[in-house]
């Protein structure tokens, strides 16, 4: 039996570094408070469906007085044979149909236990009308039916079916409670493993406990574990990873970037683990920058590239590229200053536009004479049309202006298609870059930094390179793509 199934919690004293959970659930069982449906919610491996576990034997033996057959259903729990325990995946089990069996089945009483208890892991799985379905059977349960879901991703769960539940957040493992854990199940297993050897196995797995046994499990087959087995089995942590790759970030290393992309990507690294570990390291880049009132643009749009890059990998044949394109935005711009630096560059500019607001006495006279020479003439100025050769010639110097990395991304996939009746005309060879770049926040933002640059409103219209498009106009485009794309990967 592996190391995890063997030291499972099988009581509310098991469970590691959910005290919040166990003390209120606790409080639940000796007041005979408890709900009919609850909703677990956190990362993977912190202990949601083992305690959804703990909670159903409470439930299943409520009330019961004969206590061998207490012990009876308990044991049947633990060894995953209880009838009165339904398991669900929702993630193979998610449609409509699985959720009327479930109806039908609930509303019969149990066969051996005080309860029915129903445990729905990853129930952000199921389809719509799977939930529509679910809802009305967790409005009017039967006296004797308890659902407990659980899920990674609440944002999924619609707000109908969290109404119903009382929800329990689950956070991720603390590293000290993970090594004395660890400690604990070496001890009793007679391995022996060095301190810094666990501390290592806590960093790699960022907070699932469950995760943090099965490594162990893994190196136990060693005569002797160190910090270093530790290292050869894992490689680089997670977190090393994304410190290495910070610096590149603001180095605006392209080439380095890219090679710790390619490094992740050979060591077997979860790519979401690693961006979301990413993203906690931009969030703290934020939190500085606002301490020191510093320029929240870069910290902003590093937040901003990462996000997207999440959502991408989601839905990317090549999870890697959605990476690799996240990284090459990033760095584009020169390399940062430290934050000490930013803040004296902010002072002295302050300082600069303290002198320049003194009044000038020439300047003045020049201005008070000039109000006078156009005193009694008709001084309203029409602003001339924009031009093709006016749009193109800064057509980077406006795309280089975009606050926002993915819309500046976006945009390199445009080539300027003309101007008619006032609006610049974009054409995008692709339909994501042409959306991204129509939704309403970017519009607002290109065309805000357009109107800097022209000193008049100039609208934005967004279409499609379709096969019937001038065949120049897509081989210019195929053009400027591979252009960029050597440039951006290489540093050019």
């Amino acid at each position: 039996m592996s190391l995890y199934l063997k030291y499972r919690p099988r009581s509310f004293a098991d469970v590691v570094g959910q005290e919040h959970i166990v003390t209120t659930l606790e409080h639940a069982v000796e007041r005979n408070q408890l709900v009919h449906a609850y909703l677990f919610f956190g990362p993977r491996g912190t202990g949601k469906t083992s305690v959804a576990r703990i909670l159903a034997k409470i439930l299943l033996i409520r009330g019961m007085e004969d206590e061998s057959l207490q012990q009876q259903i308990v044991k049947s729990v633990d060894l995953g044979t209880m009838v009165d325990l339904i398991e669900i995946d929702a993630a193979s089990n998610r449609g409509i149909d699985d959720v009327r069996e479930l109806k039908e089945k609930v509303q019969f009483s149990p066969n051996l236990a005080a309860a029915k208890v129903y445990i729905i892991d990853e129930v952000h799985m199921m389809t719509k009308e799977a939930f529509n379905a679910l809802l009305k059977t967790l409005e009017e349960p039967p006296p004797h039916a308890f659902f407990i879901l659980a899920t990674t991703e609440l944002h999924k769960v619609p707000d109908t079916i969290q109404s119903r539940c009382q929800r329990f957040p689950f956070r991720e493992v603390g590293e000290e409670d993970i090594i004395r854990a660890l400690q604990n199940i070496a001890d009793q297993e007679h391995i022996t493993v060095d301190r810094g050897a666990l501390r290592a196995i806590a960093r790699h797995v960022g907070g699932g406990m469950r995760d943090a046994v099965s490594l162990l499990d893994q190196l136990s087959s060693l005569g002797k574990i160190t910090e270093e087995d530790v290292r050869l089995r894992i490689g680089e942590s997670t977190l090393e990873y994304v410190e290495n790759l910070w610096e590149a970030l603001l180095a605006h290393n392209r080439l380095k970037a890219l090679q710790i992309s390619a490094s992740l990507e050979e060591n077997g690294v979860s790519l979401e683990v690693f961006l979301r570990q990413l993203l906690a390291r931009a969030r703290q880049d934020l939190h500085e920058q606002i301490e020191a009132k510093g320029d929240l643009t870069p910290a902003t749009a590093r937040i901003d590239a990462i996000f997207q890059a999440l959502r991408d990998l989601r839905i990317s044949p090549v999870p890697v590229v959605a990476l690799e394109v996240a990284l090459v935005s990033l760095c584009s711009g020169e390399p940062e200053d430290s934050p000490h630096e930013r803040k004296k560059e902010k002072h002295a500019k302050k300082e600069e536009e303290a002198k320049s607001t003194q009044p000038d006495p020439k300047k003045e006279e020049e201005k008070i004479e000039s109000e006078r020479s156009l005193k009694g003439k008709d001084a309203t100025i029409v602003a001339a049309p924009l031009t093709m050769e006016e749009l193109t010639s800064t057509w980077e110097k406006i795309i280089s202006a975009i606050p926002s990395a993915s819309v500046r991304m976006s945009l390199k996939d445009a080539v300027v298609h003309g101007i008619k009746d006032g609006k610049i005309v974009l054409a995008f060879s692709s339909k994501f870059h042409r959306d991204k770049v129509a939704e309403a926040k970017a519009l607002h933002e290109v065309e805000g930094v357009l109107k800097e640059h022209f000193t008049r409103f100039v609208p934005l219209e967004c279409i499609l390179l379709t096969s019937d498009d001038a065949p120049e106009i897509r081989a210019d485009k195929s053009k400027v793509n591979m252009v960029e794309a050597v440039a951006e990967i290489f540093g050019a």
